[in-house]
């Protein structure tokens, strides 16, 4: 056991997955190297080689193309998208080719492959680089989108993105990059793509976050729940496609109230498509509207307003006393 921070984790397990499995190859800019803008990929080059940690041009359709023909010929492609506001050019690579090709083949086709990329906001970045998109690979059948919010879970989660035979949307926080360690098992483990992590165990409310907001809701509660006189309870998605619909039914039923937390812009969001599930399977246990504290629905803000922008501390604790007085 080790402490380590999310990008360390990253780089370890793309390091300890590339020496387990020889048809690992790591693509994307500037990745080799320069290690990738965060470093996500420092020293694999050295180690493994440019036929394994590949150098692209700036040309996401050309890296996500290339990560797909690599799959459906026998090898299992990590392909990094600078920063995920840039995915728009790879769209049609990734949702067209990658997530039908086991549809389109009857079967006989996977694309076993990992597309990461980093994203959030609270770095100040320019525009197209913070943006949360993952509201438009949830509408995607075929495609799992996975946003770890810490050391050990992007250790596991990743390992089982690269094991698994169907294409992986692998999405890192950037602001969590650097900003906490935890302690992460060296030796191998997965964490099951499509299972929720339940945080904090509570009886009045119920919390569904995931990515770069867990941290600002598990800070939240534990500043004002006292204050509140109320349990509440914290999900972790960690996995919105597939959502672990027990997960969140089963804490809503128990709790009877339901606040969502992301990113993401409101209207379309991944809180639209978790609100439309817990009314569907537990609308008769619910005393107050499931309410959402989201990102607005204007395109990602200059710096200067960013924090305006984002679900901060003051909305989140006005949404949690609106749902608990009802």
């Amino acid at each position: 056991m080790t402490t380590m921070t999310m990008i360390e984790a990253i780089n370890f397990t793309l390091r300890k997955e590339m020496e387990r499995d020889n048809r690992i190859i790591c693509l994307g800019e500037d990745i080799g190297k320069n290690g990738g803008v965060f470093r996500a990929t420092d020293g694999l080059q050295a180690l493994f080689g440019e036929e394994r940690v590949i150098d692209t041009p700036i040309a996401e359709s050309a890296i996500v193309g290339t990560a797909v023909g690599m799959a459906t010929r026998g090898l299992r492609p990590v392909a990094e998208i600078q920063f995920f506001g840039f995915i728009y050019e790879a769209m049609d690579q990734v949702v067209a080719q990658a997530a039908r090709l086991r549809f389109r083949s009857g079967g006989t086709l996977g694309a076993p492959m990992v597309v990461r990329a980093p994203f959030g906001g609270g770095v100040r970045t320019p525009e197209l680089h913070s943006d949360s998109l993952e509201g438009l690979f949830l509408h995607s059948p075929g495609l799992k989108v996975v946003m770890p919010s810490n050391a050990y879970d992007a250790k596991g989660l990743l390992t089982a993105a690269i094991r698994d035979n169907d294409p992986v949307m692998f999405l890192e926080p950037m602001k969590l990059y650097r900003a906490f360690k935890h302690e992460v098992p060296e030796q191998d483990y997965l964490i099951e793509i499509g299972k929720a992590n339940v945080l904090k165990e509570g009886e009045d409310v119920t919390i569904i976050t995931w990515g770069p907001t867990v941290p600002l809701v598990s800070k939240v509660v534990e500043q004002w729940e006292k204050q509140f006189n109320a349990s509440v309870e914290i999900i972790d998605l960690r996995t919105i496609s597939p959502i672990d619909e027990e997960t969140i039914i089963t804490s809503v039923q128990k709790t009877g109230r339901a606040l969502i937390v992301h990113e993401a812009v409101k209207t379309g969001g991944p809180g639209a498509e978790i609100s439309a599930l817990i009314n569907e399977k537990a609308l008769f246990y619910l005393t107050a509207p499931v309410l959402r504290v989201t990102g607005f629905d204007t395109p990602y803000p200059v710096p200067a307003v960013e924090d305006e922008w984002l679900p901060n501390a003051n909305r989140i604790i006005q949404s949690l006393k609106e749902v608990l007085t009802h």
